[in-house]
């Protein structure tokens, strides 16, 4: 079994066809075939059918995938690992959720790789519904953000941090001094981040929870692009408390009160349990802890982070 007959064969698995495998490949259909029958034949497994509405893989082939994956991860982590380390580098991967990335991570990620000068840090923004299988197989070496449901038992987690959410407008609002009602708030104008294109954490929670249609959002490439629309009298926006405080003690949004709108979230650092979890990984996590580490996410300073690879686009509709 090689990494090139693996490679192959989790194409067709991510892509659905052989035809679009070797396209991504940049080979051609008949390589694709050969190493993906090379596999069955050294495995004495057919690992998938074509039928009429795609390939229907067998169990064998199901976790050969999931295998495939883990192992290319891993062949490609350790390949940029002997590198760095032949140039006294080391490198963490972090995913974290999209409000977690704009608003804590700066000044986490500023005090902590300061504190050693052979570290880069790579990070980027998922959902956190991907987070345990980033991990698995090896994609990342933390991630931070809400808790996902229904975490096994491969992955250990640490709460760090609570935060509020808060609905914010420009004090000339006509909801400014109100406490408005469901139906009120659904026919707002809610301008948002792009943590609102995901399924996980507070934003997407009082989304559902107020029922807002996609008509009545409008989705900001950073949350902070989306408060400053709000200043200008265009709407509603949702914010971290922490990241607005100055803007409501100087008088330029004021808070909109409403039941449905008070909801609390928490941050955690999910890693790989024990040994499995990378050296960095394991002092990221004893560090976040740190009243230090606190102070540096509440303070949100900027920082050049070394590589980030956003995962996902949003663009503003109307």
């Amino acid at each position: 079994m090689t990494p090139t007959q693996l490679r192959a064969f989790a194409a067709v698995v991510r892509l659905g066809s052989v035809k679009q495998a070797a396209a991504d490949l940049e080979v051609s259909e008949a390589a694709v075939s050969l190493h993906v029958g090379q596999l069955r034949k050294e495995l004495g497994d057919k690992l998938f059918l074509r039928t009429s509405s795609g390939l229907a893989f067998t169990p064998g082939g199901l976790r050969l995938a999931s295998r495939a994956a883990e192992m290319l991860s891993l062949q490609d982590r350790t390949i940029l690992e002997v590198r760095q380390a032949g140039g006294g580098r080391r490198l963490l991967r972090m995913a974290t959720s999209a409000l977690f990335a704009e608003h804590a991570a700066p000044g986490l990620i500023e005090l902590f790789a300061d504190r050693a000068n052979d570290l880069d840090v790579e990070l980027s923004s998922h959902d956190a519904g991907r987070f345990e299988s980033l991990l698995l197989t090896r994609s990342v070496d933390a991630a931070i953000g809400p808790l996902p449901a229904g975490l096994g038992a491969s992955v250990a987690t640490t709460h760090f941090l609570n935060y509020q959410v808060v609905a914010v407008a420009a004090p000339d609002h006509p909801l400014a001094g109100r406490q408005p009602g469901i139906t009120t708030l659904r026919d707002q104008t809610w301008l948002l981040g792009p943590s609102a294109a995901f399924t996980n954490g507070v934003i997407p929670q009082i989304l559902r929870q107020v029922g807002v249609p996609e008509n009545r959002q409008r989705i900001f490439q950073s949350h902070a692009a989306a408060v400053e629309e709000a200043k200008r009298g265009k709407g509603l926006a949702l914010a971290v408390s922490f990241a607005v405080s100055q803007d409501l003690v100087g008088g330029d949004l004021i808070r909109i009160q409403s039941p449905a709108l008070q909801v609390n979230g928490a941050w955690s650092i999910i890693t790989l349990t024990g040994q499995h979890a990378s050296p960095e990984a394991a002092e990221l996590t004893r560090f976040i802890t740190t009243p230090r580490a606190t102070q540096a996410m509440l303070r949100g300073s900027g920082v050049t982070v070394g590589r980030f690879k956003p995962s996902i686009h949003v663009t503003l509709w109307s």
